[in-house]
């Protein structure tokens, strides 16, 4: 740094406590700050030359780039207090400065001159300023300490540094994790009592100021999120303020009226809705919400016939400030137990996609069954489909007309599968709905009851559950009622029951009551025959109706087969997708592939000439993107090969061996 520019070192007493310490290693007590001695100490202790001090230039152009990206929203609003700060120090010789939490400099303001100085310190954008890599320094020191500090002069560490004064102050996120520093450097001569304050207060706003944005930012996330589950519910949402004037309504609502949402947003409930406008009133009046009320709304294909239900919505004084209405869309001719939970089974035998000889042996054995009225177990590792067999046995099933219901056991709360499978009676428990509710056994009524994932039921349901299906009786909780059940069950499972029954957390009895035909799945990788066939459907059902025919080089052919999935058919529907979204031709090859698909080629030793073939390609991808980026510069810095040299991070010489390997002229 040029001394002459920016004063002289000061500190009389300061200069003789450095030079002490540098000669001997001894502190002078009193003179020097036990944050200063201390990091005076460690600096000396990682072998520190005390007359270097130049930040250290670590980061490539790439690495840069990805630094700056991973920091654009600290940069973004910290900006702007920069600025100001440099408006209040300008012609002074203060750079204001902001580092990320390992000391690499991510933005800087400053006069031309002074900054251009600072070059000779690299005290520039990506250069690390941390106490290991410069020594004693401002930034170094809120970093270590997490608070705002102060060094001048001859408290660094580095000689170099000794015409300096520089005060930081640490950024922290909402988390109460520090993001960033804030620093301000300039000629000692010039040190000013007020300088940290004035640092200490900015990256306190910026701090607000990001704490602000991030709630902002979950805030938006939160309400993109309910905006998607509003518009994704099968049932009809509507929303009204506590006047009954309709606020939103979702998707469904608008397709089961056959209107757009300009023709009922502002409306009264009343005016569209006039069989339920008796009940929304004492709803939003007196607090009383209900359900179960059957309604009739005329739609473009004729009558749509619902059940309605309302609840209010209570503000944070506990008072109404609106209410939500649902309207649940069910099918003549269903009981109106069935009414609060029908699902469709969507899939067949025809759906199955395999001709393996283990799925044309496992697919007969599920034929068979389907013909039978006894309870079945589908058992198989994740994704191997036992959804798709249950929905393909009902629907082959003399049941095939009746509902078919789902429950994943394992996705229930322990206190709630109970009421789940068998319902409640109104006041059976606080929250219980007014009128009550049927449970799953009840929805599934002259149809099929599919419980996946029943390794992962409670014990004490698994009693439960052992008396129905022994019993063909259910009790909804808080009723003495006995309700006939005509259920058929298909259970699921990705465990080994037996293993569980000698474990003690699955019931003997229950297991053999469900075993009366076991299905067994195999995984993916059994079915070798079936993985390119797979694959091919799942492309062309992901390219929506378009003819879209891929070609699998042989080294993608090899690696699909060879990969054990342990994900089984749902991974290599993700790795459809992930082909759809990647292949911009026809042509599939290897980096279309997730990193574990194509890493199962690269091992297989009996490969050599697809393994090289593999790695010939990304390099010939490489040189591709460079070539381009080289070009790009040329254009952008108009033929100046130090500016595209140091835009890269790579010396001169190899911005010109590149250009004579890839053959470009400018």
């Amino acid at each position: 740094m040029d001394m002459n520019v920016l004063g002289e070192p000061v500190g009389h007493n300061m200069g003789i406590a450095w030079n002490q310490f540098i000669r001997s290693g001894k502190i002078a007590a009193g003179i020097v700050s036990p944050l200063v001695a201390k990091s005076w100490e460690k600096c000396a202790n990682r072998n520190m030359n005390p007359t270097e001090g130049r930040g250290q230039i670590e980061l490539g152009r790439n690495e840069l780039k990805e630094l700056l990206d991973k920091n654009e929203r600290t940069i973004r609003i910290a900006n702007p207090f920069m600025k100001n700060l440099y408006k209040t120090f300008s012609n002074t010789g203060f750079i204001i400065v902001l580092a990320d939490i390992k000391g690499y400099i991510l933005e800087s303001f400053g006069d031309k001159e002074r900054l251009k100085n600072a070059q000779y310190l690299n005290f520039v954008l990506g250069a690390n300023w941390s106490e290991a890599s410069v020594g004693t320094n401002a930034i170094g020191l809120a970093l270590a300490t997490g608070k705002p500090a102060q060094v001048s002069g001859w408290e660094h560490f580095s000689q170099p540094h000794h015409c300096w004064t520089c005060s930081a102050a640490p950024i922290f996120n909402r988390q109460g994790e520090m993001v960033a520093v804030l620093d301000i450097s300039g000629p000692v001569h010039e040190k000013n009592s007020h300088t940290l304050g004035m640092v200490a207060a900015a990256s306190e706003a910026i701090s607000m100021q990001l704490k602000m944005q991030q709630k902002q930012n979950e805030m938006i996330l939160v309400n993109k999120h309910l905006e998607s589950i509003f518009n994704a519910m099968s049932d009809g949402v509507i929303l009204i303020d506590k006047c009954g004037i309709i606020k939103d309504v979702n998707t469904i609502t608008k397709q089961m009226l056959n209107r757009n949402d300009q023709n009922m947003i502002g409306c009264s409930i009343d005016t569209i809705f006039k069989e339920i406008s008796p009940v929304t009133k004492e709803m939003l009046h007196h607090k009383k919400s209900y359900s179960g009320i059957k309604l009739s709304v005329p739609g473009s294909n004729g009558t749509n016939h619902c059940l309605a239900s309302g609840e209010i919505v209570a503000d944070d004084q506990g008072g109404v400030s609106g209410g939500v209405v649902i309207l649940r869309p069910i099918q003549q001719g269903k009981s109106s137990a069935n009414c609060y939970s029908a699902h469709n089974a969507d899939f067949t035998f025809n759906d199955i996609i395999g001709t393996s000889s283990s799925m044309r042996e496992v697919m007969g054995v599920a034929v068979l069954a389907a013909e039978s009225s006894s309870n079945i177990l589908l058992q198989g590792e994740s994704g191997t489909g036992k959804e798709l067999f249950a929905q393909a046995i009902h629907n082959q099933s003399a049941r095939r007309k009746g509902p078919f219901i789902a429950v994943n056991c394992g996705a229930i709360p322990r206190e709630l599968i109970g009421s789940e499978l068998f319902g409640y009676e109104e006041g059976a428990f606080t929250g219980a709905k007014r009128g009550g509710r049927p449970g799953k056994f009840e929805l599934a009524a002259g149809g099929t009851l599919f419980l996946d994932e029943i390794g992962d039921m409670p014990l004490e349901q698994q009693v439960s559950l052992l008396r129905v299906l022994q019993e063909k009786k259910i009790n909804r909780i808080g009723s003495d009622k006995i309700i006939a059940t005509d259920v058929r069950i298909i259970c699921a499972t990705n465990k080994n029951l037996l293993k569980e029954v000698r474990m003690g957390s699955f019931r003997q009895d229950l297991y053999y009551r469900l075993n009366v035909i076991s299905v067994t799945i195999p995984p993916l990788r059994e079915r070798g025959e079936d993985i390119i066939l797979l694959l091919t459907s799942f492309l062309q059902n992901l390219s929506k109706g378009r003819k879209c025919e891929f070609d699998l080089e042989p080294e993608v052919l090899h690696c699909l087969k060879k990969y054990s999935w342990p994900g089984n058919v749902r991974e290599l529907h993700n790795v459809a997708e992930r082909i759809i979204h990647l292949v911009k031709g026809k042509t599939v090859s290897l980096v279309h592939l997730p990193a574990d698909v194509y890493h199962c080629c690269e091992e297989l030793t009996e490969l050599p000439i697809q393994r090289s073939s593999f790695k010939e390609q990304r390099r010939r991808e490489n040189e591709k993107t460079e070539r381009e980026e080289i070009i790009t510069l040329l254009h952008e810095c108009k033929g100046n090969i130090s500016h595209i040299a140091k835009r890269m991070g790579v010396a001169r010489t190899t911005v010109y061996r590149k250009m004579q390997l890839y053959a470009i002229q400018y």
